[in-house]
């Protein structure tokens, strides 16, 4: 499986008393019990579900107030949240997944306050590394804290396998999508005073998990009501968005992006039992890569920048790889969405290029989407992300009352 070309894909994309036993991992093909739980561990027993597993998705199963530094400033509430949802590798299987809820201050208006789904980017794949565990970094706090002061419940799942029991398939979309739709449900189908109606966005990895679960909603949830689609700095793979990433990383120079990469390895180790990343790693990267079942990708990335090394450095020059296995689970399932989608792209972005970005949106238009394309000059894969709340907000606003959304797909130089 992945040829060479999966490293290009990479996405320019005090541990307290554990719910559950982390696994030791040591270099070389991993076990089919050691493939199942990479990442466990590190959290509190919370994340761990003990009843009987209900076959009911979507169903809220217990709740607790998140900590100070694991909510957003304004928030009146904010709850840590576990639920019910499909195992988006294995097909019907139930999982339990964990998520958060944010509701502002102030009494909600009749219906409901108005509801954003957010989806996190990259953190890694380790369960600490959840948000609803280790909080929301400044500038994504400083970005739901808008929304809320706009009026809008924010809820938000960690995604399938992260803070739970199970991997994290890291960038697999359906799985993000079940988690997404999942917590949707359950938040909707409980007490709390939020609108049937709601809006998706994310960021990096979460803005794929935004597109990829409006493209599942009306197969796997068709009684929700999503209005819109905001995503900033979205990858997209095709053989184009492919070359762009490679001209974008030269592989004799230091590269913190190469954390993406172990990622995305971890994921194909869990799907496919044949693979074995040790084959396609130099022996002196092999356990750094193996850290991503304990290590968060802020620290990988430091790791990586710390030890000057390169692409050259880590990837065996002979490795025969193919990205096609990756595809299949990285992809979405259409691009014909249902609903208008936002793309807010910076100019300066590394992680995923804006080429990579302009065949997206190419590829939407195509389809037949309703895209609403932003660029920003001088703004990278990051800063993007608060920069364009200007045009965001007013989108979802427009999107949730059911305002025309024409797009701009003309007026794009494709």
């Amino acid at each position: 499986m992945l040829k060479i070309l999966i490293i290009a894909l990479v996405l320019s994309v005090s541990l307290i008393s554990c719910a559950h036993q982390s696994v030791d991992l040591m270099p070389g093909t991993l076990s089919e019990k050691a493939r199942a739980a990479v990442g466990d561990g590190g959290v509190s027993e919370f994340y761990t579900y003990r009843g009987t597993s209900p076959q009911t998705v979507g169903l809220l199963l217990n709740q607790e107030p998140l900590s100070p530094h694991q909510s957003v400033p304004g928030a009146a509430v904010s709850m840590r949240l576990l639920y019910t949802s499909t195992d988006g590798i294995k097909g019907n299987a139930p999982i339990v997944v964990s998520g958060a809820l944010f509701l502002p201050p102030g009494q909600a208006p009749v219906g409901g306050w108005p509801l954003l789904l957010w989806s996190h980017g990259t953190v890694g794949i380790a369960d600490h590394c959840a948000p609803t565990w280790t909080g929301y970094v400044p500038f994504h706090q400083a970005h739901l804290a808008h929304w809320l002061a706009q009026g809008f419940a924010i809820v938000a799942s960690d995604y399938q396998g992260l803070g739970t029991r199970g991997i994290h398939p890291y960038m697999a979309t359906q799985p993000e999508a079940y988690s997404n739709l999942d917590i949707i449900r359950a938040v909707q189908g409980s007490d709390f005073p939020v609108s049937k109606k709601v809006v998706l966005a994310g960021q990096s990895q979460g803005a794929g998990a935004a597109i990829a679960t409006a493209g599942y909603w009306p197969a796997y949830a068709p009684e929700l009501d999503i209005r819109g689609v905001v995503a900033t700095g979205v990858p997209y793979f095709s053989p184009e968005a492919v070359r762009a990433l490679r001209r974008a990383r030269p592989r004799d120079a230091v590269d913190p992006k190469l954390g993406y990469n172990f990622l995305v390895l971890s994921l194909l180790e869990y799907v496919d039992p044949a693979f074995d990343a040790a084959q396609h790693l130099k022996p002196s990267a092999l356990p750094l890569a193996r850290e991503v079942a304990s290590v968060c990708n802020r620290d990988i990335r430091k790791k990586i920048s710390q030890l000057g090394l390169t692409y050259n450095d880590v990837f065996e020059t002979s490795s025969k790889m193919s990205i096609e296995a990756a595809y299949a689970y990285m992809g979405f399932p259409t691009l014909t969405l249902a609903t208008p989608l936002f793309i807010g792209t910076g100019l300066a972005d590394v992680d995923t290029p804006p080429r990579m970005q302009f065949q997206l949106m190419k590829a939407a238009c195509s389809a037949g989407t309703q895209v609403s394309a932003h660029t920003y000059r001088s703004f990278d894969h990051l800063s993007v992300l608060n920069h364009s709340l200007k045009d965001s907000v007013p989108f979802a606003k427009s999107a949730f009352d059911g305002n025309p959304l024409p797009g701009n797909c003309t007026a794009l130089p494709f």
